[in-house]
């Protein structure tokens, strides 16, 4: 049975300041807890409301009822798991292959998207803003379904790392090269702007080469596309070579 502590313990792991505390996050549903206890991810503790889970030990395992389950969830319509686990020490950067670098992605749900994205198309580092969301906000780690044990995330500060890298620096941007004829090359770091301002002016001076999607549409007035579309038209054409 669950313990008014460790509910309230849980609950508070939705604010990144208690997260940072207690150096702890937690994770929802069988898919994406599975993929966690597959990896490097040290296990704290699981709470479940089935009989389900056999290689945890039974100290690390505790079934919960729903009604406590939805006390401590962070899904509109809970799951019926849910696991705390350690945050690990962050990996140092390898400056290596393709690198994406995110300028203050705010939505926890791209975000966790991207991570997807880069698990699927093999990009192994992804940089972060400091402005960028947490990434361990609950929506974040539910968004990337497991692929946030197996990308390298490090949160920098983007002018500072682009200005000393000597990899090629690519953006995307409304005036720039049309991807789909540009030569693109095996390494190198792609920027993703913000959701609602793109690029910020600062990392813009950094960008070597200026890519854009070009639109199809007869109209040619839809102002932008959402930022992790973007990131699996980008990545495809990248690792398309």
């Amino acid at each position: 049975m669950v313990s008014k502590n460790q509910i309230k313990l849980i609950t508070s792991l939705q604010q990144k300041k208690y997260r940072i505390a207690n150096k702890l996050f937690f994770a929802e549903g069988v898919k994406g807890i599975e993929e966690l206890l597959d990896s490097n991810f040290e296990l704290e503790h699981l709470f479940t409301t089935q009989n389900d889970f056999d290689s945890v030990s039974q100290e690390k395992k505790t079934i919960i009822s729903e009604n406590d389950l939805k006390k401590v969830t962070a899904l509109a319509t809970p799951n019926t798991c849910l696991a705390v686990f350690k945050m690990p020490v962050e990996k140092s950067i390898t400056e290596t292959g393709l690198i994406l670098a995110l300028d203050s992605i705010r939505d926890p749900g791209n975000l966790g998207t991207i991570l997807r994205l880069c698990d699927w198309f093999g990009i192994q580092q992804v940089l972060c803003s400091k402005e960028t969301v947490d990434l361990y906000n609950p929506k974040v780690v539910q968004a990337t379904m497991g692929s946030i044990a197996r990308v390298n995330v490090n949160y920098v500060d983007l002018n500072v790392f682009l200005a000393q890298t000597k990899l090629p620096i690519f953006g995307t941007f409304m005036d720039g090269e049309n991807i789909y004829k540009a030569t693109l090359p095996q390494q190198g770091i792609i920027i993703m702007g913000n959701e609602a301002n793109g690029i910020s002016p600062a990392l813009e001076n950094e960008v070597h080469n200026r890519l854009t999607i070009p639109r199809f549409g007869n109209l040619q007035k839809t102002e932008s596309l959402n930022v992790a579309a973007a990131t699996a038209i980008v990545l495809s054409e990248f690792c398309r070579g």
